[in-house]
């Protein structure tokens, strides 16, 4: 089996990614490959997405992924479960002040190991 290097030189992502992967296999579960294979990309080709992008593509109670960085440009208005790879802290306060609760995306992994009724935005 030949090992694929990864582009990514920050520890932390490494692991993460790995740490997705492995739980992938383990739980049968499709949602942790896509956001390994998400973070495995380069920088530059990734997107971050806004508050306002999630209040539009969410209703309330859901529970989202986001494999990039979430900012806080507009607002949102009602709550949800946010994990992702990183926060503004416009965007925290945000999310938090509506009643929601952001989480890193291990956090979630942890709570919801199979990924159930997890919707990825990037």
């Amino acid at each position: 089996m030949v090992k694929m290097k990864l582009s990514k030189t920050n520890p932390n992502t490494v692991n993460l990614i790995k740490s997705l992967t492995k739980q992938s296999s383990a739980q049968d579960a499709p949602i942790w490959k896509a956001v390994a294979n998400e973070l495995k990309r380069a920088n530059r080709k990734t997107k971050q997405v806004n508050v306002y992008h999630i209040d539009k593509n969410t209703d309330a109670d859901d529970t989202i992924l986001v494999p990039t960085k979430v900012l806080g440009e507009g607002n949102i208005t009602h709550n949800v479960t946010v994990a992702a790879f990183k926060f503004s802290k416009e965007a925290e306060d945000k999310i938090t002040a509506a009643g929601g609760k952001c989480l890193a995306i291990d956090e979630l992994m942890a709570e919801n190991p199979k990924g159930s009724n997890v919707k990825i935005i990037k």
